[in-house]
C-alpha cells in the first residue's frame, strides 16, 4: 500500500539537514522536555492516584500510564485510535464504525487519557479489540506502548500530538494520522510559542484530516506536511433512538417549556442562576447538565442555595416522577444521556460559550432537533457555529443573561417547530466524513501489519 510522503529536505521541522543550528535546539529543546516529564512523574501519578478518590477510574491499571502493560501482545497489526476524553470519544463512534465497514476484520486498540473518556471507549470496543491507557510521553514509555503493541497505523482525534510519541512512532515506521483535526488561532498562538518541540512533532504527521479549510491552513503553518480538508465527524453521529425516545417521552410528560444548559463548565453556573432568577415568573424548567461529573454534588449544593427545587435524574428510572414537574430545576447527573436531554429540551444553552473556553459541541444538539442559543466564545467550533447562524439552527448573544432571555423566549416561541426543522436539516447537510477519513486512514497502513 502506499506510504504517506515524507518533507523533502527544505522542509520545516527538525528533518531540515540545511539547517543543524535550528536541529541541534529542538534536540535540546526535546530533551529538557523529556527530562522534566521523567522528574515529574511521581508528581503525575500522584495527581491521577487523589483524582481517583472522586472518579475511580483513574485508578485502574495505573501501570499502563508508564507504557507496561502485563500480558501477550495480542493486537499487533491493529489500527490504533487515541481518543483523550469523553467528547473525542464520542466523535470517534462514527470512524469506528466506518472503519469496521471498510474493513470487516479490523481490529481496534483505543487508548484515552481520562476515565471518562476510556468509560465511553467500552461501547466502541468488539471481542478482538484492546483498551488500553496511552502512557506518559516520555520517550521510554512510549517506546515501550509501541513496541508492545506495534499497530498498523495511528490515529490521533483532533488536537494531540505529543512530541516524544511522535519521535518514536516514526522510528518504529507507525504512520500517524491526526483526524477530525481542529486547530483555534488561539492554539495555534501557544504552538509558535513551542514551536522547538511541536514543529518536529507536527512534521512527523503522515496525514492531517481537518475539519475546516481554516484549520488546515493553521495546521499546515504549524508544520504539518501533509493536511486535507475532511469535513467534521461530528456531523456524522447519530444520536441513538432509544435515547431521543426517552427525551420525547420526558417532555410530552411536561406542561411547560424546557430550556437546557448543555456542559456547562466551572463558573458559569453561578452567573446563569443569577439571569434564571431575573426571568419573570411562571419560569421554563431548567434542565442543567455539568459537563464534568465530579461536579455534579458542588452544582447540585449552587442551586439549593439559590432557593431553587431540585430534582436529580439519578433519582428515577425511565419516567420522571410527579413531583418533577414542579421542581425549578432538574440536574442531568448521568452520563452518556446528552441525547435524551437535547430531545426533551426545547432550546439548548451552549455550555462553555459565554466564558472564553471556547464552547462545547452544538452539533450534537442539532442532529437531536434541538436548536441553540450560544455565547461570544465559540473558538473550540469556529466553522461549526458560523454555520449553524447561517442555517438558523442557532442565535448568538453577548452575555448569559441575554442569553437565557433569549432561550425563554425561544422555548416559548410559536414557529419553534420551524427552528427544529433547521436544526435537523443544517446536521444532516454536513454528513459523510467518517467514509472519506476511514478511506484515507487504512491506505497508509503498513503491508506488513496487516497480514492475519
Amino acid at each position: 500500500m502506499p506510504r504517506s510522503p515524507r518533507p523533502s529536505t527544505d522542509a520545516v521541522g527538525d528533518v531540515d539537514a540545511s539547517r543543524p543550528a535550528r536541529r541541534l535546539w529542538q534536540g535540546l529543546v526535546r530533551l529538557a522536555y523529556g527530562m522534566l516529564l521523567r522528574l515529574a512523574t511521581p508528581l503525575y501519578l500522584l495527581r491521577l492516584w487523589r483524582r481517583g478518590t472522586s472518579e475511580a477510574g483513574y485508578r485502574f491499571r495505573l501501570i499502563e500510564r508508564l507504557g507496561v502493560y502485563p500480558g501477550p501482545r495480542p493486537l499487533a497489526g491493529a489500527v490504533w485510535l487515541h481518543a483523550v476524553s469523553l467528547g473525542e470519544t464520542r466523535a470517534a463512534l462514527p470512524l469506528v464504525e466506518a472503519l469496521r465497514a471498510a474493513d470487516p476484520e479490523l481490529r481496534l486498540l483505543l487508548t484515552h487519557g481520562t476515565a471518562t473518556g476510556r468509560s465511553a471507549g467500552r461501547k466502541l470496543m468488539h471481542e478482538v479489540d484492546g483498551q488500553v491507557w496511552l502512557p506518559y510521553d516520555t520517550p521510554g514509555a512510549a517506546r515501550r506502548f509501541l513496541r508492545h503493541f506495534r499497530p498498523a497505523v495511528g490515529i490521533l482525534m483532533e488536537t494531540e500530538l505529543w512530541p516524544n510519541l511522535m519521535r518514536e512512532a516514526e522510528k518504529a515506521g507507525v504512520p500517524m494520522v491526526m483526524a477530525n483535526a481542529r486547530l483555534s488561532e488561539r492554539s495555534a498562538a501557544k504552538g509558535r510559542r513551542l514551536a522547538a518541540l511541536m514543529r518536529p512533532a507536527a512534521a512527523r504527521l503522515s496525514l492531517v484530516l481537518a475539519q475546516t479549510v481554516d484549520d488546515a491552513r493553521r495546521l499546515r503553518d504549524g508544520g504539518a506536511p501533509r493536511v486535507v480538508v475532511s469535513g467534521n465527524l461530528k456531523f456524522d453521529m447519530t444520536p441513538p433512538p432509544a435515547l431521543t425516545a426517552l427525551g420525547l417521552q420526558w417532555r410530552q410528560g411536561l406542561r411547560r417549556p424546557v430550556v437546557l444548559a448543555a456542559s456547562t463548565r466551572e463558573g458559569e453556573e453561578g452567573p446563569l442562576l443569577a439571569a434564571w432568577l431575573a426571568l419573570p415568573a411562571p419560569r421554563p424548567l431548567l434542565l442543567l447538565v455539568p459537563r464534568h461529573p465530579q461536579r455534579f454534588d458542588e452544582v447540585d449544593a449552587l442551586v439549593r442555595m439559590q432557593g431553587l427545587a431540585l430534582m436529580r435524574r439519578s433519582e428515577w428510572h425511565d419516567a420522571p416522577p410527579p413531583e418533577a414537574e414542579v421542581v425549578d430545576v432538574w440536574l442531568g447527573d448521568s452520563m452518556g444521556e446528552m441525547p435524551v436531554y437535547f430531545a426533551c429540551a426545547d432550546v439548548a444553552l451552549l455550555g462553555g460559550s459565554f466564558a472564553p473556553l471556547g464552547g462545547q459541541n452544538l452539533i450534537e444538539a442539532a442532529a437531536c432537533g434541538c436548536p441553540v442559543v450560544m455565547g461570544p466564545h465559540t473558538f473550540n467550533f469556529a466553522q461549526a457555529s458560523k454555520q449553524a447562524l447561517v442555517a438558523g439552527a442557532a442565535v448568538r448573544v453577548q452575555d448569559i443573561r441575554a442569553g437565557v432571555a433569549r432561550a425563554a423566549a425561544l422555548a416559548r416561541d410559536p414557529d419553534r417547530n420551524a427552528w427544529a426543522r433547521r436544526a435537523l436539516d443544517f446536521a444532516n447537510a454536513h454528513r459523510g466524513a467518517a467514509t472519506l477519513m476511514a478511506r484515507q486512514v487504512l491506505a497508509l497502513r503498513r503491508p506488513e501489519a496487516v497480514q492475519r
